[in-house]
C-alpha cells in the first residue's frame, strides 16, 4: 500500500520557521519525484517545490525561493521542506506528492498524495 504522511505543520509566528516532513512507503523512492503543493481556502493548489531523489534535482516556485529548503533523505524515504521567513500569504494546507520520474507543478500528474498539514502564520 502506497502511503505519504506529511507532518511538522501548525501556528508560527510570522517571520518563524516550520519544518514539514514527507514519510512515504509502498513504492521505490528512487524512482519519483516528491512535491510539495499548497492550498489555502478558495484557491487553487499551487506547486511549492520539489525534488528528484536519483539526482537531487530540485524546483522552487519564485514565491518561496531563497525562503524553502527541499531535501530527502532516502534511508528514511523521506523529504523534508524547512520554511523560513514564514510570511502570512504562505498559510494553507501543505500536501506532498509522488510523480514517477520527474518533477512538475500540475497537480494532476502526481500519482500518489498525502492527506496535507496545516500551517498557520499569525502577522
Amino acid at each position: 500500500e502506497v502511503q505519504l504522511v506529511e507532518s511538522g505543520g501548525g501556528l508560527v509566528q510570522a517571520g518563524g520557521s516550520l519544518r514539514l516532513s514527507c514519510t512515504t512507503s509502498g513504492f521505490t523512492f528512487d524512482d519519483y519525484a516528491i512535491g510539495w503543493f499548497r492550498q489555502a481556502p478558495g484557491k487553487e493548489r499551487e506547486g511549492v517545490s520539489c525534488i528528484r531523489s536519483s539526482d537531487e534535482m530540485t524546483y522552487y516556485a519564485d514565491s518561496v525561493k531563497g525562503r524553502f529548503t527541499i531535501s530527502s533523505d532516502n534511508a528514511k524515504n523521506t523529504v523534508y521542506l524547512q520554511m523560513n521567513s514564514l510570511k502570512p500569504e504562505d498559510a494553507a494546507v501543505y500536501y506532498c506528492a509522488a510523480n514517477l520520474d520527474y518533477c512538475t507543478t500540475i497537480p494532476g500528474s502526481y500519482d500518489y498524495w498525502g492527506q496535507g498539514t496545516q500551517v498557520t502564520v499569525s502577522s
